[in-house]
């Protein structure tokens, strides 16, 4: 977890139905959980741009870590749990409602990370792909 406190910016892909560029900032709010926050500017294939924020709690767990929605109580999103070398990747799905998450995190060597997001179901179908790149001090 200590890999991700900081400042970093982000490039967001929702194929086919916008784009993001913004910022994200991961605090610590204990020895095992940082507050995760992001805000940026998105863009729409029509040229509206929208400015857009989303919260989560990252706790660390045992070969991982857990995936929070910032709500009273926070409720769970998904467990990562890691594995690798090099490269550390993991993957989760989450159900909501109909629709199902399927997220995998890649940790490259260059210090950036990637989130994949599948979504599918009645409701939703959309990848949404997120690279981020650490904002130096």
């Amino acid at each position: 977890m200590e890999r991700l406190a900081g400042a970093w910016s982000f490039d967001r892909i929702i194929e086919g139905q916008a784009t993001m560029q913004g910022r994200a900032t991961f605090s610590p709010l204990d020895t095992e959980s940082l507050a995760y926050r992001e805000q940026g500017t998105l863009r729409l294939p029509n040229g509206t741009e929208l400015q857009a924020e989303r919260e989560y709690i990252f706790r660390k767990c045992e070969g991982g870590f857990d995936v929070f929605f910032k709500e009273e109580p926070p409720r769970l999103f998904h467990r990562i749990s890691l594995h690798g070398a090099a490269e550390l990747t993991g993957d989760a799905s989450h159900l909501c409602n109909l629709d199902t998450y399927r997220s995998s995190y890649s940790f490259w060597p260059d210090g950036q990370f990637t989130i994949r997001h599948v979504v599918s179901g009645p409701r939703k179908d959309y990848t949404m792909t997120t690279v981020y790149t650490r904002i130096e001090p």
